[in-house]
This record gives C-alpha cells, structure tokens and sequence, in this order.
C-alpha cells in the first residue's frame, strides 16, 4: 500500500507542478496531496474519503488535513483537467505497451438509486438518465462509464454518460488516440457499418463488433472466436473496477457523483500502471 501511495503522489506532484495548478501559498495541503488522498480512498476506502483522510494523517504521509468540509471544497477547487490530465498520462503508457495494436470497448451502469428512490432523486431528474441493463433484463437510473481498454485491460479512454444513451452513440464521440492499424473488439452494439467504414478510411482502425444472425457483414468463425475472448478482458476488467466500488456511492451533486465514479476508474489506471512496472 505504501509504495501505491508514493507512485500515486510523485505522478500527481510531478503534474500540478507542470501543468502550473494555481494553489494559494497560505495553503497548508498541496494539490498534490488532496489528489492522493482522494484516490488512496476510492483505491482502499470504497471512496470514503473520511477514512483516507484519517488513515494518510495517522500514517503521517501528510504533515497536515484539512477537515472534512475543507477538504471537499479542495477537491471540488481542482480544475477537472488536472485530474484528467493523469487518466491521459496513464493511458499513454498503456497504449505504448499494447504492441498487438488490440483494443476493447464497453460499458458498465453505474446506479445512482434504486428504481422504487427514482422519483426522491434529486442527484438526476430527467429521464436520459434511465437506462437498461439487456444482461440482467432490467431498468437502472444513473449514468454508464463507457471504456476503451488495451488487450490487458487497462483503461485507456472514458467517457462518462446519462444511462439511456445507446452505445454506439458514445463511441462515436471518444477521441480514439490509439495507432494506426489498431483493432477494436466491441459487442453487437456498436454495429454501424457507415461509421466502421469511416473510422477504417479516416485513421486506419478496425472496429470488429458481434454481429446478428442477420447481419450483412458476419465475421468469419475464426474472427468471432477472436473477438469473444477479447471481450472477456474488459469484463474482467469491469468486474475489477466494481469491485472498488461501493454498494452506494455517497454524493449531494451530479458533479460529486462522477467525479467519485471517475476516480474509481483512475484508481483501477494506477494499479494496471503497477502491474505492469
């Protein structure tokens, strides 16, 4: 845990200080260690940030922290591009890694209340934020983290949406900075020929769906066997990010609320970034 934390703090100070993160002098933790603590609790604490708070200050990995109201108020001061900025700088060793050029793409629910609380929600109102799980043949009200994962299943682009939003509608949206002649293993949802075209002329990547009994372009048997046990990484990998998570995840806002989901995913990028060094 130890050593965890010190990579997490050295890659996080080694940032802010780059990328010139305004902080007051009168501060008396550094934005690097409000990043720390923050990502120490969705890594060991289930995201309680009550308990990392205690458990850095008892270790003495900070010689000072902040109460709990100030220590929210900091982590809700820190431009969202700085946290951003260290999922990229992760992804990019991710990406360096991946020499098959092998990728994965899904998405995960993540509720923000049972169905029987939707009409007490006050985190999410409008109804883009109900969405179906077709696995488990049920209706969920909250927000999918969609994921592009290397053949080793870390993370290497995110995209945060209401929960009704289709698939393939997300994917169009990630930026896809991979190189060229990269392979996309996907499920049936993110069949869109016109789009595969494009992404296959435009930048070189093949996107390699399921398709339909239906379909007009079915994979060849040894292509779908392929795909099948590539996608069973990023399962494995969603299985990993669930399992930090909490079985409710406490926030007042709908920024809170993926901000925390958010720093479960960079948390799962940190332990993926040690594995493989």
């Amino acid at each position: 845990m130890e050593t965890q934390l010190i990579v997490v703090y050295c890659i996080c100070d080694d940032l802010v200080k780059v990328l010139n993160a305004c902080e007051d002098k009168q501060s008396l933790m550094s934005n690097a260690e409000i990043l720390t603590t923050m990502i120490a609790a969705a890594m060991f604490f289930g995201g309680n940030c009550e308990k990392a708070r205690k458990f850095m200050l008892d270790g003495k990995y900070v010689k000072y922290m902040l109460s709990k109201s100030q220590f929210n108020r900091r982590i809700h001061a820190i431009d969202r591009h700085v946290i951003e900025t260290i999922f990229y700088i992760l992804s990019k060793v991710f990406v360096e890694q991946e020499t098959n050029k092998e990728f994965c793409v899904d998405s995960f629910p993540v509720p923000v209340c049972d169905n029987i609380r939707i009409s007490r929600c006050k985190i999410y109102t409008s109804e883009e934020h109900r969405g179906y799980i077709s696995s488990k043949k049920r209706y969920f009200y909250g927000i999918r983290v969609h994921l592009v994962t290397s053949s080793t299943g870390a993370p290497i682009e995110i995209l945060i949406a209401p929960g009704s939003y289709h698939d393939c509608r997300v994917f169009k949206a990630f930026n896809l900075d991979i190189p060229e002649g990269s392979v996309i293993y996907g499920d049936t949802a993110y069949t869109d020929y016109e789009y595969e075209d494009l992404l296959k002329d435009a930048a070189g990547i093949s996107l390699v769906p399921g398709r339909k009994e239906n379909s007009k372009r079915p994979l060849e048997p040894c292509l779908e066997f392929l795909r099948k046990l590539k996608r069973k990484i990023i399962e494995t990998a969603f299985s990993e990010i669930s399992a930090l998570l909490p079985k409710s995840i406490h926030a007042v806002t709908a920024k809170g609320f993926c901000l925390k989901v958010f720093m479960f995913v960079l948390a799962y990028s940190f332990k993926c970034h040690q594995v493989i060094t």
